[in-house]
């Protein structure tokens, strides 16, 4: 299945990139296959460094930002356990991994990884329909340069109806976000 959330790796100079990222995970969580395009920051750290932290959370807000490289701050984060990185500290739980092979000869690569930590911090305390709308538009807004402008809007006008009439304010403020970003992409 594949299970959305955060990933967070270094840079060689140990600066901290967050992404969203949604592996392929196995039930026992003990492998990640993760996916991302062959010109990501995610992807240029994970083939240098071989290690970073997957999260769990239900910040969409923060996923959103990342999505979309408009993270206001870095949240706030500490340091990972068994490798070289950085946990997100109020994520709902956190992985710990280190990649064991990189194929790359597709733009978006396959990079098998294997959990060597995690640990719970908290509760998740879940998704409403307008959190899963959120996640889904920042899905959409990764993929604007392969995607049809027409199925963007389309799909966009569908996740819009569920946050006007299912969304909190954390909720809303995401999706205008990713809205804006959409809007501002094709206009440019």
């Amino acid at each position: 299945m594949i299970l959305e959330g955060v990933v967070t790796t270094l840079d060689e100079f140990g600066n901290v990139n967050v992404a969203p990222m949604g592996p392929i995970v196995d039930a026992s969580m003990e492998r990640l296959l993760l996916r991302p395009f062959q010109t990501s920051t995610t992807f240029q750290n994970l083939k240098r460094s071989q290690q970073g932290v997957f999260h769990i959370t239900d910040d969409v807000l923060l996923i959103a930002q990342a999505a979309i490289s408009q993270l206001k701050a870095q949240p706030p984060m500490f340091a990972a356990k068994k490798i070289d990185g950085n946990v997100i500290a109020d994520a709902c739980r956190w992985y710990e991994f280190v990649v064991e092979s990189i194929g790359e000869t597709e733009i978006r690569t396959e990079i098998e990884a294997r959990v060597v930590h995690s640990e719970r911090l908290r509760d998740f305390v879940g998704f409403h329909r307008a959190r899963h709308a959120v996640i889904e538009a920042a899905i959409l807004a990764t993929r604007l340069h392969i995607l049809e402008s027409s199925d963007v809007d389309r799909q966009m006008s569908h996740l819009k109806v569920i946050v006007d009439k299912t969304a909190d304010e954390t909720s809303q403020s995401a999706f205008q976000l990713l809205e804006d970003y959409i809007v501002g992409y094709a206009e440019s």
